[in-house]
């Protein structure tokens, strides 16, 4: 039988490059997409002429009501979530000076609250289970920080700290809980920024002078996703092409 994944955030950017490869290694894929979005039936069907059959439920991750009702959603049609992985996220950049509470409140529920509440309610069937694999897509600006960012950097820090406080709790279960913190990575949202910016202030702070591929950083996830890495856990791996060195 086929293990079952579920991305949120999926459709589009690294959450799509994470379903198709998860995909090609086997896996049965289901995603999550925001509630209204009105481009999931065009995204399936886009998906299906390129060979990928996946499944797609409305989810507000930053609601564990929604959630949880999302998680029941998956298992009723395909069965118990297997490999989690938590992409959902947002941005909402500005000086702290002038962060109000909302803009704050917005992000750490999408970007850090998303993850107890998709997390939840697929950890105790994993450890039932005796196997599972929780992988939480944070940032390089969550090790390093970054300018107008106190609200995401603080969000996506705070993945890690989660990652390793639950590894602890689940290692004997057969679950490992990992980090992955990518760079720059050549999204539609990342190429659509000026290319003078691009070459002036942001491929400069890449060792490896480039933007990174989503499917480098799907191929880390399929590889945490595996049996082969049973024995990692609690790690924080950077993808950023030597950007930010630990």
């Amino acid at each position: 039988m086929s293990r079952i994944t579920l991305v949120t955030g999926g459709m589009g950017g690294l959450g799509e490059a994470i379903c198709m490869k998860m995909a090609d290694m086997g896996y049965e894929v289901a995603t999550t997409y925001s509630p209204g979005n009105s481009k999931v039936t065009a995204w399936l069907a886009e998906m299906k002429q390129k060979g990928y059959t996946f499944r797609a439920y409305p989810c507000d991750v930053a609601s564990f009501e929604s959630a949880q009702e999302c998680i029941a959603k998956v298992v009723k049609d395909m069965g118990p979530v297997d490999v989690l992985v938590n992409n959902a996220g947002i941005t909402r950049d500005m000086t702290f000076k002038k962060m109000d509470s909302t803009n704050w409140d917005l992000v750490m529920k999408t970007n850090l609250d998303s993850v107890f509440n998709m997390t939840k309610p697929v950890c105790d069937g994993m450890t039932d289970r005796g196997w599972g694999r929780i992988i939480n897509i944070s940032s390089v600006n969550g090790q390093k920080g970054a300018f107008g960012q106190t609200n995401y950097s603080a969000a996506k820090a705070g993945m890690h700290g989660f990652s390793k406080a639950l590894a602890l709790e689940v290692a004997r279960k057969g679950v490992t809980v990992n980090t992955i913190s990518p760079g720059y990575i050549g999204t539609k949202m990342v190429t659509a920024i000026a290319p003078e910016v691009l070459e002036s202030k942001i491929l400069p702070q890449i060792p490896m002078g480039r933007l990174g591929k989503p499917e480098e950083v799907a191929g880390l996830v399929a590889y945490l996703a595996s049996d082969e890495a049973a024995f990692l856990t609690g790690a924080n791996i950077a993808i950023n092409g030597g950007q930010h060195m630990q």
